[in-house]
């Protein structure tokens, strides 16, 4: 066969692309000290290399997560060890201002530290990381706390009852009442003092009503509180006629976890309650037309807004047919008649809300952990709760363990010079101190949890990128000597070729 230029060209071509493509790709591997650059070096092998990856960019984010937790944890551990310090301040103010022999004097003295430590609790009840409040709840762009006014008496006149405050005031007004009677009924008069007690003003409340004018400050009460009448010969409040005290105090304007609520959707006219413990929404769907008292009644129930259900679930209703209770994933959904009849319909649906106040990262697959702290929970203080708006004391909080009103009852105690009342409030501080920290452990417990966590990531990371490194990464020295024959073979190609290719006009004459 005859072998022509052509061919010969063509092939010297071949062997040199050839060889230089080789050079090139080991050339890459050095410059990337990698032996997969591309899907088609290593299908089987890019596929794991990807898998690897994946698994590196969650252990970051978790690892990250991690990172942003110890930072919320961190810092609410320091400022609750901070607030148990300024409450151990406060209860040697407490026992200093409760001895009797202590002047007036003395007493106002202590009282310009007492209320100065009482603002710095909330300013440290809004300490804020990353511009978001740590103790609000969910609500992190709303302070936890804004300084208010509550009110405090001598005889439990106005336990229970409500009251009405607006105006504001440096120092605690204290309110005598100077006649008996009933509020709302009677003519009734009084006098306020400003200034802890050294000068009074007098006041008159006209029958029927029920407002107080005490200056800066306006106080309303309920009507049918009954007061009784000070007696200006005999000192002290303890049995002495009706005290008031319009006292510092903090409402807290976070959120919390403590109520549920049920929407209806569909023409249901029943009666929704739930009861459990829900970590988010979930709605209930009715899937056949019956009664309360049915048998059987079919639900069905989903977990993210109807997008997936769990259906085939039912219950007997017929041991009350105008009750009917459905076990939902965390508790319960209770339906009753609410006068409008007791029937089903199927397809409508009951949506059971909690309120959810917790902020949760997720540190591992399938593990969470709690970063932010619900203030009314741990400090008290005032709460307007969001389904009826009545402001009360912060509900769930163990009798006297309140600190922001029984810190703010000291304040007020300490600025009208009310030794009894500083002794009642000594007692209390104690309590307070231990349900804080008892607060600050389950915070440490927590950083605990974070830094076992981050261990174990952290080795998942190593142990991810030894087994990537295996499959991608080239081995150096073997790569040299593989780099270095690839260069003995691409020059004696091209030496070989322009031997064989000398092209000169005398070899075809």
């Amino acid at each position: 066969m005859r072998v022509t230029h052509s061919n010969r060209f063509n092939l010297f071509i071949g062997n040199l692309n050839g060889t230089l493509s080789d050079l090139m790709d080991l050339n890459i591997q050095a410059a990337t000290q990698k032996v997969i650059n591309k899907p088609s070096d290593n299908p089987v092998g890019m596929a794991r290399v990807l898998g690897h990856r994946d698994t590196l960019a969650s252990l970051g984010q978790y690892r990250e997560n991690v990172s942003t937790a110890k930072g919320w944890l961190g810092l609410a551990d320091n400022k609750l060890t901070r607030m148990e310090e300024i409450l151990t301040r406060m209860r040697e103010l407490a026992e200093q201002a409760a001895t009797g022999t202590v002047s007036a004097d003395n007493r106002e003295q202590i009282s310009y530290e007492g209320r100065q430590l009482y603002e710095e609790l909330i300013v440290l009840a809004n300490t804020q990381y990353e511009d978001k409040y740590i103790f609000s709840g969910h609500k992190t762009d709303t302070k936890a706390y804004e300084k208010a006014l509550w009110l405090s008496d001598n005889d439990g006149s106005t336990a229970g009852t409500a009251f009405t405050i607006t105006g504001a005031a440096e120092k605690t007004v204290l309110v005598r009442f100077t006649s008996a009677g009933t509020v709302g009924t009677d003519a009734l008069t009084y006098e306020y003092s400003a200034d802890g007690g050294k000068t009074f003003t007098n006041g008159t409340l006209a029958a029927g009503a029920t407002q107080l004018n005490l200056g800066g400050v306006q106080l309303g009460l309920e009507a049918g509180v009954a007061v009784t009448q000070h007696d200006p010969t005999v000192s002290g409040s303890a049995g002495n006629g009706t005290w008031l005290w319009v006292r510092p105090t903090a409402i807290y304007q976070g959120d919390d976890n403590d109520a549920l609520s049920v929407d209806k959707l569909g023409p249901s006219t029943l009666n929704a309650t739930a009861s459990g413990l829900f970590e988010k929404n979930i709605t209930v769907r009715i899937d056949n037309t019956t009664t309360l008292g049915g048998n059987p009644v079919r639900y069905s129930y989903s977990l993210d807004g109807g997008a997936n259900w769990v259906t085939g679930l039912s219950t007997d209703g017929s041991a009350d047919p105008n009750n009917l209770t459905l076990v939902v994933p965390g508790g319960t959904l209770t339906l009753s008649d609410s006068g409008g009849g007791n029937a089903l319909t199927a397809g409508e649906q009951f949506v059971i809300r909690p309120r959810t106040a917790k902020i949760s990262l997720e540190i591992a697959p399938g593990e969470s952990i709690q970063i932010n702290n619900i203030g009314k929970d741990i400090f008290g203080g005032i709460y307007a709760d969001p389904a009826t708006g009545q402001k009360t004391l912060a509900p769930g909080l163990p009798a006297g363990v309140n600190m922001f009103d029984e810190i703010g009852k000291l304040v007020a105690y300490l600025e009208t010079n009310n030794q009894q009342g500083c002794q009642e409030v000594l007692a209390a501080i104690t309590p307070i101190g231990q349900h804080l920290m008892n607060h600050a452990a389950r915070v440490g417990a927590s950083e605990n949890r974070l830094v076992v966590a981050d261990g174990v990531l952290e080795t998942m990371q190593l142990n991810a990128k030894e087994r990537m490194s295996e499959v991608e990464d080239a081995d150096l020295s073997e790569l040299m000597t593989k780099l270095a024959n690839q260069q003995i073979v691409y020059e004696t190609v091209l030496r070989s070729s322009s031997m064989v290719m000398r092209l000169s006009l005398a070899n075809f004459i």
